[in-house]
Formats: C-alpha cells, structure tokens, sequence
C-alpha cells in the first residue's frame, strides 16, 4: 500500500483517532489526513480551527499530509491516485454504518477504491469526539481522551 487516505470531521481529534493514524501510518508509504466539511454535521469548530489541532496532535508522524476538503472524498482520492481508505471501527455500530460507506466508495470508485478497516485500541472502544464535547461542557477529565493543546482549544472553545 503506497497512499492511504483516513478522513474525519474531527470535531476534535481525539486520542482514539490518533491511535488509528499511527497505525494506518506504518502501513503505507504516505497517509493524508483528510478534515471533512461535512454540510450535514454541525461542528464546535471551524474547519480551520480543526486542521490545526489535527496538524498539531499529528505533527510526530513523518508519513503524514494533513487537508481540508469538502466534497465527494472519491472524486480527490482519484486526483491523487489513492486506492485506500482507512477506517477505524470502534463497535458493531460502526462496523454496520463504515460498511455501507465501505460499499458505496468502492461502487462510485468503479471498483477501484477499498476500504481498510482498523479496530480501535480497547482503551479507545468508547471514545469519541461527541462525548469529549459533553465532557468538556461539564468540565470534565480530557487528559485521557485529548492531546493536551487540543484540551487547551475545547476549554476554549466551551467557554465562548
């Protein structure tokens, strides 16, 4: 596998994606990090605001392309001659929703683009960027979820 994509909203980038990107990194010569406008979410953070915290949580991993794009992820994946996705998949949940994404990419893709599924980390399996906001509105504990400029930008964030 020589370029990989893994893409997110990442709203924000928790330590559970984090985990996924390391591990996707070693198995391709180049991996993008592709930061969703995704029209049909409503963010706490601007696209901007999140690149930057995905640039900043990422900046150790060499192999590493961070963007932003909106639109049909497939459409930039074959500008850049990309034939793999990569997915994290915390719970069976995720298996059913990433699975049908899974299917639609490779048929829109003219069967070109396949879908790598990566299991969470068990200490990851219940994270996720909407409980991190929850959390982060009551004050809560980041330290296990968030690099710690991002727990600096939530804080923030909240408190606006």
């Amino acid at each position: 596998m020589k370029l990989a994509l893994y893409s997110g909203t990442f709203d924000p980038i928790t330590k559970g994606h984090k985990d996924i990107i390391k591990r996707a990194s070693r198995m391709c010569d180049k991996l993008i990090v592709a930061v969703l406008n995704n029209v049909s979410k409503k963010t706490l953070f601007t696209l901007e605001e999140r690149k930057d915290m995905v640039e900043k949580s990422l900046e150790d991993i060499l192999n590493v392309e961070v963007i932003e794009y909106s639109g049909l992820l497939v459409d930039y994946m074959k500008q850049r001659d990309c034939k793999y996705i990569i997915r994290g998949l915390r719970a069976v949940v995720d298996y059913e929703y990433e699975l049908s994404l899974a299917y639609g990419n490779f048929d829109i893709s003219e069967k070109e683009i396949e879908t790598v599924f990566i299991p969470a980390s068990k200490q990851f399996l219940y994270v996720s960027s909407t409980i991190v906001r929850e959390l982060a509105v009551y004050n809560g504990k980041l330290d296990d979820y968030l690099d710690s400029y991002v727990i600096e930008k939530v804080r923030d964030k909240v408190k606006e």
